[in-house]
Formats: C-alpha cells, structure tokens, sequence
C-alpha cells in the first residue's frame, strides 16, 4: 500500500529521510505523519487556489527575512572625468583639486604648485549595494553623485574607485561611463533642467573584489524575521512549517522572529530545509492602524479598523471682510467743509448652515467610515482632524501614526 505512484512523486517533495524510510517498518508510523502533513498542504493548496482565498495568503518567502541572508552598503569617493566644461570649479571645490593632483603624481605626473583650470573634472561619491552571497568576480551597479559645484555629469567617465563597507574593507572597484537620465541647458535668459544631471548609474560598474564569510550551510538553526511584526503571523509561520514537516521544527519566540531547526537525521542543509518551506502559504495579520501624514494629506487605514457608534459633523465658520472706503466732498462753494475718507465696511459670515451630521454605528468598517466621510464631501486634511477627534472620543478601535 505504500509502494504507489503517490509515493513516487512524495519522494521528491525535499525531505531525504523520507526517501531512507520507504524500506524501514520500524520507521512506517513517522512515514505516514509526514505523509497526511504533505496532503494536508496539498489540500490546503489546492483550497487556496479555487477560491478568493488565495489573495489573503502569502509564501513565507515574502514576508520573512532569514538571519544573516542580508545585503551590505558600499561606498567610495572618487573623480568622473570628461565632462564638457560642466564639472567642479577648482577654486569652489578644493578637494577636487586635491584629489586631481593626488591622481596624475600616482601616474607619474607633477603638477603639484601649478595653476589648475579645468571643468572637465567632477569629484563624486560612489554607492553600491553588495547582495547576499555575491561571489568574488562578479558584477554590481553603482550610483554616481556630484559633491561639489558640477552642473552635470553627463558623458563623463568614473576613474578607479575603491569601494569600502563600514568595516573599512574594500569589497569592489568600480569604474565606466556614467549614465545620466537628466540634462540641463541654458541661454542668456532662460534655462530647462529635467530631473537631476548631477546624478548617475552605471550598470555592472564594480567588479567584486572580496567576498563576505557567511557559511548558511553550516548553521544548526536560523531565525525567520518578520517583515511586519505580528504575534499571529508569527505563530502561524511556526504551524505551518510544523504541519508540513510533521514535527517541531519552528517556534515562535516573539512577534518578530521565528526560530527554525534543523533535525539531526535530516540529511540536507539548513539551506535545503529553508528551500522545502519558504513557499508554504501563510495568511499574515496586522493590527488595526491608520497611518496619516498631515504635510502632504495621505490618510492609509487598515482594514480592520473599526469605530464605536459616533457622530460627526463637519463644517468651518468663514469670516469674509470687505474694505471699500468711499471718499466725501464739501459741496462747491460752500463756505465750509473739507474732504474727508468715509471708510465702508462689509461683513459677511458663514456659520455652516450647510454642514452634514453622519452617524456611524458600533463596529463599522473601513469602506463605510469612508463612505460616510466622502458623504459629507470631506477633504483628506479634514479627515484627519476628525480621525484624530475620533481617537481622542475613545471611539476609533484603531492605532494613529502620523508619519
């Protein structure tokens, strides 16, 4: 009975001590567990995959991060040649004259003392990010930005330059034609700039030079970061890498980490186990929260925020104030009088004869918050005065962040 096609294709779902067990009646009890954990996923799959549930769930692989799977910043200074007259005034910008005469003694060219007056140099700081696992030889993009007074970069050449990480180690060196997606242009009485001339890219630039000693496959035990802490996601994280594997294999130790060990008779690597459960489905939670940004007026609310039974009602007190001082005349050939400013004043109020009161009832949910505030034509600063009021009244089961 356990000799069936289904068993062939189990054989390649990933886990070697599954394949070593076919044969061992001893071992028959432990099959058959990580058998029905195999077709629960199945099933669950193939649920997911006919209905609308699908879109709540994600791969694990989407919103954990493994421990020390993680890129690394590098940076360089270094000097972009070539340019058309756009580069750094000399005596505006006295590195790059520094750095200019450092570069021509290192190649045999004394200039040290002269009067140097050139545009076609442009000091500049280099970026790079160094991916996970980058192999020595391999190929990185960097970013190109002006320091100094260049008005562009555009056609010039980024000379040899080291890149460190925060170590001080040099990990890459970068060199090539600086790809500019600006320019600017002028003439005695107007000029056109379209995005940033004095900022670059140049694909596959450095060359790695220095690997970064991580060894994954030596590791016992990793830790799964949440992207989005979550004491639920977390624990769901952990049973549906337990349910799969039939065994304790994860455990949730808080809401941002989940602790992943790999079994003494299982005969692959961490990395292999770490391969067999990233693409398990996981319905990921979050806390209730309304995000708003009060200097560019963006309102992101969550969908399981909720409000108590409250009203609101929205309008302002406008104050219009109309000066027109009229100017009055004594009659001609009166015997007395003089000209005088005779000062007019107009006074109109509106005290919101027009403003809507909405009731929202107990437990109402995001569409029909919204839809009760788009009602009263309210716009999105006004929303988030009367989502903070909200908040303040007890009555918005939700978290405020204001960025």
């Amino acid at each position: 009975m356990l000799r069936t096609a289904r068993h062939k294709e189990l054989r390649k779902c990933g886990f070697p001590e599954i394949r070593n067990e076919l044969g061992k009646k001893d071992g028959r009890n432990r099959y058959l567990t990580r058998v029905l954990g195999l077709l629960a996923v199945a099933a669950a799959l193939l649920f997911l995959s006919s209905g609308p549930t699908m879109a709540k769930t994600s791969r694990i692989k989407d919103i954990v991060d493994v421990e020390g799977v993680r890129e690394n910043q590098l940076v360089g200074y270094g000097l972009v040649v070539g340019l058309n007259g756009t580069g750094d005034g000399l005596n505006n910008s006295p590195f790059t004259e520094q750095s200019l005469i450092a570069m021509l003694e290192r190649l045999g060219v004394n200039v040290r003392g002269e009067n140097l007056n050139t545009g076609n140099v442009a000091a500049v700081m280099v970026t790079a990010t160094l991916p996970p696992f980058t192999n020595q030889g391999s190929r990185i993009d960097v970013n190109v930005s002006a320091l100094g007074d260049a008005s562009s970069l555009q056609g010039g050449t980024l000379l040899v330059t080291p890149l460190m990480a925060a170590d001080g180690e040099v990990y890459a060196v970068a060199q090539g034609e600086v790809n500019v997606s600006g320019f600017s242009a002028e003439g005695d009485a107007a000029s056109v700039t379209q995005n940033v001339p004095t900022a670059g890219r140049i694909p596959s630039a450095a060359i790695v030079e220095k690997e970064i000693n991580f060894q994954l496959t030596d590791m016992q035990e990793v830790r799964l970061a949440l992207r989005n802490p979550d004491f639920t996601t977390s624990r769901r994280i952990a049973q549906a890498i337990n349910g799969f594997t039939g065994s304790t294999l994860a455990t949730p130790e808080n809401s941002a980490s989940v602790l992943l060990k790999r079994p003494f008779d299982y005969q692959g690597s961490i990395v292999d186990l770490v391969t067999d459960i990233e693409l398990l489905p996981v319905q990921p939670d979050q806390p209730a929260k309304v995000v708003i940004s009060e200097r560019s007026g963006v309102v992101v609310m969550g969908a399981d925020v909720r409000v108590s039974s409250v009203a609101i009602a929205q309008g302002n007190l406008t104050l219009k104030i109309t000066e027109t001082p009229q100017v009055s005349q004594a009659n001609p050939f009166a015997d007395q009088g003089q000209t005088v400013v005779v000062p007019r004043t107009d006074v109109s109020a509106n005290t919101g004869e027009d403003v809507k009161l909405a009731v929202l009832d107990a437990g109402v949910t995001l569409q029909d918050l919204v839809t009760s505030l788009n009602k009263l034509g309210v716009k999105p600063r006004d929303i988030i005065t009367i989502l903070q009021a909200i908040k303040t009244a007890g009555a918005l089961q939700a978290e405020i962040e204001v960025m």
